[in-house]
């Protein structure tokens, strides 16, 4: 099933998000975009993680996620949601969980729009998303 732009907003607004955090850190590409509705949502500044192990296909290009460069803020003590537009293995976002407790976050939550995580929108197996972002070729 497709859903639009309209209904992910909605169903973002409808969530429960019931404990307090300090930062969003989006994992970038694909974390970006319901990141800032969540900005929105809850208030919050986003920073960015960029993660790498797919292609814009959606096929994987390593063995396991790499690190493109680092987190642009500091989390020492911090209270962090991390933000991903799909988990399906869990591969990348287990790396950047661990990414950010090895830099000191106190908490790292997960929030996901579709797949498993602590607060998620959706849990299906095929989800086309409303919204695709491309990485600048270089």
């Amino acid at each position: 099933m497709a859903y639009t732009f309209e209904e992910v907003k909605a169903r973002l607004k409808e969530i429960e998000i019931d404990e307090s955090f300090d930062c969003i850190v989006a994992i970038a590409c694909g974390g970006i975009v319901p990141a800032g509705m969540l900005s929105e949502k809850l208030s919050l500044p986003v920073h960015l993680l960029h993660i790498s192990l797919r292609d814009s296909s959606n096929r994987p290009m390593y063995d396991a996620p790499r690190l493109v460069s680092d987190i642009n803020c500091d989390v020492k003590g911090k209270r962090v949601l991390l933000v991903e537009d799909r988990i399906k293995t869990g591969a990348t976002v287990r790396y950047a969980v661990d990414l950010l407790r090895e830099k000191g976050a106190a908490v790292v939550k997960t929030f996901a729009v579709n797949g498993p995580a602590d607060y998620s929108l959706y849990d299906c197996e095929c989800f086309p998303f409303p919204w695709k972002l491309y990485p600048v070729k270089k």
